[in-house]
């Protein structure tokens, strides 16, 4: 007969482990429950404010909200930009004065260089040079390097620094500006926050050859003063980005788009393509 040997313990097998201390059973169990659940309860409100703590050092800064945003918009917080030329002026000033009120609007005309034998009424814009823009790159064959000067109207008339302005209105010498109307649409959008506002062409074709996403000067547009100012510092450099673009209306629509900036469409902006 074989003799049975005995079963060795698994090296996996868990050891008996010698009995606990009296002593050492009596420190465990002699907090009641009691006190276990207002550690639980202590333990828990002290992450939360450990928590609240965390969010209150990397949350957002509140909103500030401007005394000018409280008020009304005006026409005195609207500048007008008119594109014009000294080619183009003389014959365009009656469509100036159907809106223009030099005691209620604001507004200046950008030429290529004086006019003698142009009107100096006060009841006309004040006439602005414009700079030069010969070192600027324009590559579109058969185009007008005037596009370039036009688009940066948009710079010279922020570098103004007129005061107490909410809102530029860009347009060329031929559009004909219903400003009551103008405030009122304008009235609905926070001046301090960034806005393209304006509408596409009404022609289809002009649509698919430049962008139903592009406001047109023929029809006027507006920039809202926090976003001219960041668009007037980057201009010159964006300008040199896009030679080969036609019109000055699709170099304003690229460089804002840099700045990732859309066109907020407004149907009272009418482009009419003939």
């Amino acid at each position: 007969m074989h003799q049975r040997k005995k079963k060795e313990p698994s090296s996996l097998s868990t050891s008996q482990d010698p009995p606990m201390p009296a002593n050492l059973i009596k420190s465990v169990t002699r907090f009641p429950p009691c006190f276990k659940s207002l550690l639980l309860i202590f333990s828990l409100l002290l992450n939360l404010y450990l928590l609240g703590n965390l969010w209150y050092t990397f949350a957002p800064p509140p909103p500030i909200i401007s005394r000018l945003a409280a008020s009304t918009t005006t026409r005195r917080h609207i500048v007008f930009a008119i594109a014009s030329s000294s080619l183009s002026w003389p014959r365009r000033e009656p469509y100036v004065r159907l809106w223009y009120s030099p005691n209620t609007t604001r507004a200046f005309a950008f030429l290529d260089r004086p006019v003698s034998n142009a009107s100096s009424s006060p009841d006309m814009p004040p006439m602005v040079v414009s700079a030069d823009t010969s070192k600027f790159p324009y590559t579109f064959k058969g185009g007008l390097r005037s596009a370039i000067r036009v688009a940066r109207v948009v710079k010279e008339v922020v570098d103004r620094n007129e005061s107490n302005v909410r809102w530029f209105v860009f347009g060329d010498d031929d559009t004909v500006f219903f400003v009551d109307n103008l405030v009122n649409t304008l009235s609905k959008y926070d001046h301090e926050k960034w806005f393209y506002i304006g509408s596409n062409s009404e022609c289809y074709e002009q649509n698919v050859k430049n962008s139903f996403d592009m406001a047109f000067g023929g029809g006027g547009f507006a920039i809202s003063h926090s976003l001219a100012r960041v668009l007037a510092r980057v201009l010159d450099s964006c300008l040199t980005r896009y030679p080969h673009l036609y019109g000055s209306d699709a170099r304003i629509y690229s460089c804002l788009a840099e700045l990732g900036v859309g066109l907020t469409h407004e149907p009272g902006f009418h482009q009419v393509n003939k």
